[in-house]
């Protein structure tokens, strides 16, 4: 690397953007291109950051492996911030091999971080156990540390484990302190208040409460019998059946648990499942069909019981409770994600919600018409935000799917 390279990357590492700036702005090797690509990602234009970071790595030799490995880590960067999750996955994976085989111990860590962070955001989470899992914390610089203890916590409270995600947490903050960067420990600090906060609402016997997540780990491990509709499950001191596929199940579940300890009426049933609004026999008849295959899939925790008016909720020990998102909407995912103050496409919000991308779009038009999310930009390279954050952490709503 020449003395003006050089110099470009100290004043970048520094947080001199536009020092660096100036170093390599008439230029068009490789190298400065690569730092340019790099500073316009720092002052927020990713678009023309990938631009410039791919005309660099296509402009390195055949035999610049490495180089063309850190732009291809930058532009994954980017592509994971601006939720871009369609980028080939596999050029990381790539990228991160031809720097570990060179001997650039930290950026094949970065690029492994990247990769855990990518599988977290998607709910992917025995994925991005087995990316920590390749690296070693004490070989770590603190800015990578503080972004493993990060991912760490974020597998921890996917999986409502609290203390060990509290752990996980104070490391990162340690970590993003000795890094030096002010951006850095905002993050730790963001996800600290935010496990600290209430998490989810609970109904028990009419009564609704906010809970914390502790309160939450808790619940689950407790005799209490609680359906859980923050993945659409049943519980019951460790025990859990999904009903995640089998949503009409989970809706007369749900009607049965807020009813307890009394029925629900076979109307309100029809109602609430079906969305019928003049119920007839074969409502009736498909309700008994449903009722007994609830039944039988929570058979190990509750029974199901029929009365003169309807159906009630029967535990096997223990009473029951209700536990709902934080924020009662009908797109709480959506909001949820988009409070994270990154521009999503409504691909990238299909993907992470698992959704189809119709129904997502519904929900943000919906949003927009609410004064809650606008649109920026138009066709393909259309994003979306929130106008105003929603004021709720977002524990548990984001996708989890390691938790049940």
């Amino acid at each position: 690397m020449d003395s003006i390279l050089n110099a470009a990357a100290q004043a970048l590492a520094t947080g001199d953007v536009l020092g660096a700036l100036n170093r390599v702005a008439l230029r068009d090797d490789p190298g400065a291109l690569a730092l340019r690509g790099t500073a316009m990602a720092q002052l927020g234009d990713l678009p023309r950051a990938r631009q410039l970071l791919a005309q660099a790595a296509r402009g390195f030799g055949r035999h610049e492996t490495v180089a063309r490995a850190r732009c291809v880590l930058a532009e994954a960067e980017i592509a994971l911030v601006s939720r871009d999750l369609t980028w080939p996955e596999g050029r990381l994976e790539a990228a991160r091999q031809v720097l570990s085989q060179r001997g650039d111990a930290a950026n094949a860590a970065h690029a492994g971080i990247i990769a855990a962070r990518r599988d977290l955001l998607l709910g992917h989470l025995d994925g991005a156990s087995q990316y920590l899992a390749a690296l070693s914390p004490r070989a770590l610089p603190p800015p990578l540390l503080a972004g493993y203890w990060l991912v760490s916590a974020g597998i921890d409270i996917r999986r409502v484990r609290v203390a060990s995600a509290r752990r996980a947490l104070q490391q990162a903050e340690e970590a993003a302190r000795q890094s030096g960067q002010p951006g850095l420990l905002a993050e730790t600090e963001a996800a600290r208040r935010s496990l600290d906060g209430p998490a989810a609402r609970l109904r028990r016997q009419g009564v609704e409460t906010a809970v914390s997540l502790d309160a939450v780990e808790a619940l689950f491990g407790s005799e209490t019998v609680v359906c859980d509709a923050t993945s659409n499950a049943l519980r019951q001191a460790g025990l859990a059946v999904s009903l995640s596929r089998r949503p009409v199940l989970f809706a007369l579940l749900r009607v049965l648990a807020e009813a307890w300890p009394g029925d629900a009426s076979r109307e309100h049933l029809l109602a609430r499942a079906f969305h019928a609004r003049q119920a007839d026999e074969s409502h009736r008849a498909r309700l008994r069909v449903e009722m007994t295959r609830l039944r039988q899939l929570i058979g190990s925790i509750a029974d199901v019981s029929a009365t003169p008016s309807g159906f009630r909720l029967v535990p096997r020990a223990g009473d029951v409770a209700v536990l709902a998102l934080p924020l009662d909407d009908q797109h709480a995912a959506v909001m949820a994600l988009l409070a994270d103050g990154e521009l999503w496409s409504s691909s990238a919000l299909a993907m992470v919600l698992d959704s189809s991308p119709r129904s997502i779009q519904r929900a943000l038009r919906a949003l927009q018409e609410a004064g809650k999310a606008q649109a920026v930009g138009r066709g393909r390279a259309q994003r979306w935000a929130l106008l105003t954050l929603p004021g709720f952490p977002t524990t548990l709503l984001l996708p989890n799917a390691g938790r049940v």
